[in-house]
């Protein structure tokens, strides 16, 4: 019988937030990673997002706290205030370059990698792992106007799957979550509560 196939999951936390708010749904992530361990070896599922330093609550903060306690391996770092040549004060948090070290040591590792991303800046880094000899998907959307997803990242994937194909699989029911809110917190009080969304994300 052949080996399954060892998959890694790279999720460019602010893209896929907007791109699932542009779709009109939310992600349950814990369904989003039952639904790959099922497709084969999970190896790895990596979120990435960038966090404001000084600020007292951040709404993204329960979301980290309960991807790190339930199988992701969450990457983060401070985002960069700066002012541009207009006099407007910007926040800047990029995360391609943590995203494409990590990708690019775990490719010896793995035969498939899913990457939650449309920017384009990613497909000279798919180019470079599908080198390794490792199969590339890349999960976005073409049904908004404009497409979240580059025209050349889309081409350079061995397989592009549109976002808006996996609702019924990876979304949240939006009746279920203050249920599931209260259910979790009942059970386990001193835990980081299950996410009620991260509006935070869009500011990258």
């Amino acid at each position: 019988m052949s080996e399954p196939e060892r998959i890694a999951l790279f999720i460019d936390g602010a893209n896929l937030y907007a791109t699932a708010k542009s779709l009109g749904f939310d992600i349950d992530y814990k369904r989003l990673l039952r639904e790959f361990q099922g497709r084969g070896r999970l190896i790895r599922a990596f979120y990435y997002t960038a966090l404001i330093e000084d600020q007292e609550y951040s709404s993204i903060r329960p979301l980290i706290d309960w991807l790190d306690y339930n199988g992701y391996a969450v990457v983060t770092k401070p985002t960069k205030e700066f002012v541009d040549s207009l006099g407007r004060r910007k926040v800047k948090g990029n995360m391609d370059i943590e995203l494409a070290v990590d990708a690019m040591e775990m490719a010896g590792h793995i035969d498939h990698m899913v990457l939650f991303s449309g920017d384009g800046d990613f497909r000279s880094l798919v180019e470079a792992v599908q080198r390794r000899g490792v199969k590339v998907s890349v999960i976005s959307t073409i049904t908004t106007q404009p497409p979240m997803i580059a025209d050349e990242l889309r081409r350079q994937a061995d397989e592009f799957v549109d976002l808006i194909h996996l609702v019924g699989k990876i979304g949240r029911d939006p009746g279920e979550r203050a249920e599931r809110m209260q259910r979790f917190q009942e059970r386990r009080p001193m835990a980081p509560a299950a996410p009620a969304g991260h509006e935070d994300e869009s500011e990258e």
